[in-house]
């Protein structure tokens, strides 16, 4: 093996992933020293060379064991010592390395209260992304307690917002744990989210309750949340005596309830609901429960259900609603075949339709849809919001015209201001979440390849991997995984195809599980077709390499 290259002092990631690229392309050309620094660092890398194994030859050369430990010191060495050492104790914190954290703690003190650009603090990194951990398994898989402990037992602060999130996905161990260490303030919705009734009966035995951690004092609107939070917790006993108080300051809900069932069903319907307290701003338990029959009908696919609560609730439509108008829409951009539910509802003249403006929403529907290979509904989305004028929505459409006038001649990108296209252009793009840095060409050409292929425009796709995009990206919906993953989890059966057919790694693993899109086929989607045509071509590959 050749002697190490020297990193500079103030090395830049940018400047090696294009050496990278470079090292690729130059083998792919057949050039003879190219080739014999790959044989010299990987001897058995397959050519022509993935982007992720040039990296691996560039990181080597540099005297390093692999890319991730090169990016890590070049993050120490221009991030300065305290940004390094949060991306180290990021790292700890996901592995759940806890030795590591410690003497990261140790050494760097101020990690308690560093902040990154998103304002995140390291112990909103020990909670979970995904929305629902009420079951034990998803919470111990996306939540972190021991770091948490640690992080507070070294003097980090458990702000609001964090326990507020711990109690929207569900986390019950991990509500326990902040109130052991008498991190939560003894309101009335926390104390109804930990179960505890002796503490909701004494609050509400009170003259008037009070939230002091809330802007609100209507004492309705605090029990309607305390209610709901039981209810998220499955604390029935808790739900109901709170929900006997609600109908004693509105007697109307408890008719509306009797029309419908009976304030038991009712509260056994509210703790069915995973994604009861996501909903912005408030609602009343009531508004609450028939956006969520609206939900549930639709992810059932019941159509008539859908029309008939639309029509019996018809405040639904009305403009201090198009939030929830927007949430009723938006599953139907990743799930399959729901095209009728945004349909109904349009057809309807909900006021989202009458808002002078595109309306603000948490997310891009549009890019929702494009990511779960749903572009046919893009005629009902830009019936509110524009379609930018991008490559990756050019992509994502079929427009291949439009992909073609983001090249010169030569087939370089000319993109102009990258802040014109997307992710960049997305200021809710989870840019933290992929652990993407500053905004790259490389970036728009890998997700229009993403939206390109997962919306089957194959043709498109093509001329982009001719393009530079990498097939191999990180990209993902959520975390780091890749295309691959996603057409897999999609059941995307042409998509799988086109991409292992031009050269996907098979054996890539995604952040959270450090899976492979097999694993994904086989124990997360239960599909097992899709698996044995993902083992079938790993096993085709590794013969071909044999025999090379």
């Amino acid at each position: 093996m050749s002697a190490a290259r020297d990193l500079p002092a103030r090395p830049s990631l940018d400047s090696l992933r294009k050496q990278a690229k470079r090292l690729a392309r130059d083998v792919a050309a057949g050039n003879a020293d190219a080739i014999a620094r790959v044989h010299a660092q990987v001897p058995r890398a397959k050519l022509p060379l993935s982007n992720r194994d040039a990296q691996l030859v560039v990181a080597r050369e540099y005297g390093f064991v692999g890319w991730s430990a090169l990016t890590a010191e070049v993050q120490k060495r221009v991030g300065g010592a305290l940004e390094w050492a949060a991306s180290q104790a990021e790292v700890a914190i996901h592995n759940e390395d806890h030795d590591r954290l410690r003497t990261l703690l140790t050494e760097y003190p101020a990690l308690v209260s560093w902040r990154d650009a998103s304002d995140q603090a390291l112990l909103d990194f020990t909670t979970s992304y995904a929305m629902d951990c009420s079951d034990p398994q998803r919470e111990r898989t996306y939540n972190r307690p021991l770091a948490a402990e640690m992080l507070i037992e070294a003097g980090a602060a458990v702000e609001r917002k964090t326990w507020m999130h711990v109690i929207k996905t569900g986390a019950s161990g991990m509500l326990q744990m902040l109130a052991r260490k008498n991190a939560l303030p003894q309101t009335l919705p926390v104390v109804a989210a930990l179960g505890d009734q002796v503490a909701v009966r004494a609050q509400l035995e009170r003259s008037r309750v009070r939230d002091d951690a809330e802007e609100s004092s209507d004492e309705q609107i605090i029990i309607g949340r305390a209610l709901m939070t039981a209810c998220r917790f499955k604390h029935t006993e808790v739900a109901l005596l709170l929900l006997e108080r609600s109908i004693a300051l509105d007697p109307a809900l408890g008719q509306r309830i009797d029309r419908w069932q009976n304030p038991g069903a009712f509260v056994e319907f509210l703790a069915q609901q995973p994604g009861l307290l996501w909903r912005e701003p408030e609602r009343t338990p009531w508004e609450t429960f028939v956006t969520f029959q609206l939900a549930t009908a639709r992810d059932r696919n019941d159509l008539p259900a859908f029309r008939r609560w639309l029509d019996d609730e018809p405040w639904v439509l009305e403009r201090s609603f198009i939030p929830v108008q927007i949430d009723l829409m938006l599953p139907a951009c990743y799930q399959k075949d729901r095209e009728a539910f945004i349909a109904a509802l349009l057809e309807r003249d909900p006021a989202l339709l009458h808002t002078g403006s595109p309306p603000p929403a948490r997310t891009s529907l549009i890019a929702q849809a494009l990511s779960y290979g749903n572009a046919h509904l893009i005629p009902l989305l830009t019936r509110i919001w524009p379609l930018p004028n991008d490559l990756p929505h050019s992509a994502g459409i079929g427009d291949a015209a439009a992909v073609a006038r983001w090249f010169d001649g030569t087939g370089r990108p000319v993109l102009g201001s990258l802040a014109h296209h997307y992710p960049h252009s997305d200021p809710q793009f989870p840019r933290a979440d992929l652990h993407w840095g500053p905004p790259t060409t490389q970036q728009v050409l890998d997700i229009a390849l993403a939206w390109a292929v997962l919306n089957r425009h194959f043709e498109i796709a093509t001329f982009l991997l001719e393009r530079g995009a990498n097939i191999n990206t990180d990209w993902a919906t959520h975390e780091p995984a890749s295309i691959l993953h996603e057409a897999t989890i999609q059941g995307n059966e042409d998509a799988v195809r086109f991409l292992i057919e031009h050269g996907a790694d098979l054996t890539m693993k995604d952040y959270r599980y450090r899976s492979s899109a097999e694993g994904w086929a086989r124990y997360a989607s239960r599909d097992e077709r899709m698996a044995e045509l993902l083992a079938m071509a790993a096993h085709t590959k590794s013969q071909n390499r044999l025999s090379d």
